[in-house]
């Protein structure tokens, strides 16, 4: 994966938490019906050369 502000190798998966919660967060799509839902923890890149984060899902295709 390559930066997007400087082009460099990004470090993959890089573990997300929200400070003071051990639970972290999810991204999450509520579908039609009542257990049509789909979530998925994101992961996150990070540019070793100016500091850039970016976050992301493995299971992208299950949102469609």
């Amino acid at each position: 994966m390559k930066c997007n502000q400087c082009q460099s190798e990004m470090v993959k998966d890089c573990g997300v938490n929200v400070e003071g919660v051990m639970y972290g967060i999810k991204i999450f799509k509520k579908g039609k019906g009542l257990f049509n839902k789909v979530s998925e923890k994101p992961k996150a890149s990070v540019c070793p050369n100016c500091g850039y984060v970016a976050f992301y899902i493995d299971n992208y295709k299950e949102f469609k």
